[in-house]
């Protein structure tokens, strides 16, 4: 008996500037593996067909078909397939600020940023007015339409599930150097920053630096530092630099190397990205 073929992996990326840069993302996988990474923005996706396992707060969850997947921003999470013949979902990446100005008018003048506590949601109603929003999205023109559907979806998102985190505690002094530390990280990711380096800013020996910035930022330093990288290469993506200079200004070795890391943290290739923003 012939050997079943597996689905053929597929994605597709949208950068929608008439929505703030807002980034959409149509994919089908089957053998990908997310390794734990971070995002600035929020994910907000829904399975379209075979169930998604990933890491998230914490803890493992499975989302199956018609299900919802949340993700906050600076969420440290993973993604893989539950299910052998893959997963298939649709999502988008609305920044933080884009809560903060819709919640001006319904909650705070001042605006605030929602976090949400579940992972995985079932909720029907909500997921098939997220597909709505997908479809409409994905489709030229209509921007008032777009816009309303979408500011529609995200306020019902947040009245319904969305939280309020509690006042931030006064951290540590360990956990704010390690705060200094990631921001210098961010700053100048491409440099070929040391471990002893790195401790030494903070004040720190090496394991115990180790141990309190994967404690603080949920993974290693070395781990950070290409998401930071990754970060980079987007912006400058976004700016119209080539792929292969791209590579280079955000201290990855080559083109291969960026790929493979754009890859296992955006779900697309750089030229997928690229060819998604124009």
């Amino acid at each position: 008996m012939a050997e079943k073929k597996r689905p053929k992996e597929q994605a597709r990326y949208r950068y929608l500037s008439e929505l703030g840069g807002l980034e959409m993302l149509q994919a089908r996988y089957v053998r990908q593996r997310f390794p734990r990474h971070v995002h600035e923005t929020y994910c907000i996706g829904v399975i379209e067909e075979g169930a998604q396992r990933f890491y998230r707060s914490g803890g493992e969850h499975v989302a199956p078909r018609g299900d919802i997947i949340l993700v906050n921003a600076d969420d440290v999470h993973t993604g893989c397939s539950e299910l052998e013949n893959g997963w298939a979902y649709r999502a988008i990446y609305p920044h933080p600020d884009l809560f903060k100005s819709i919640s001006r008018d319904i909650r705070q003048s001042e605006g605030s940023v929602p976090w949400f506590p579940d992972a995985v949601l079932h909720d029907p109603g909500l997921a098939q007015q997220l597909m709505m929003t997908f479809t409409l999205l994905a489709q030229p023109g209509n921007t008032l339409f777009k816009e309303t559907l979408l500011m529609s979806s995200l306020t019902w998102l947040m009245m319904r599930h969305g939280k309020t985190r509690l006042s931030p505690r006064e951290l540590p002094s360990a956990e704010q150097r390690v705060m200094m530390i990631k921001e210098i990280i961010d700053s100048c990711p491409e440099r070929d920053l040391s471990l002893v380096e790195l401790a030494e800013i903070a004040g720190l020996s090496p394991w115990h630096f180790l141990r309190q910035f994967k404690s603080a930022v949920g993974i290693p330093p070395h781990a950070y530092l290409v998401q930071a990288r990754v970060r980079k290469a987007k912006e400058l993506l976004l700016k119209g630099h080539p792929i292969a200079t791209v590579s280079t200004l955000c201290g990855f070795t080559d083109q291969s190397h960026l790929s493979r890391h754009f890859k296992g943290s955006v779900g697309i290739t750089p030229g997928e990205f690229v060819r998604g923003v124009s």
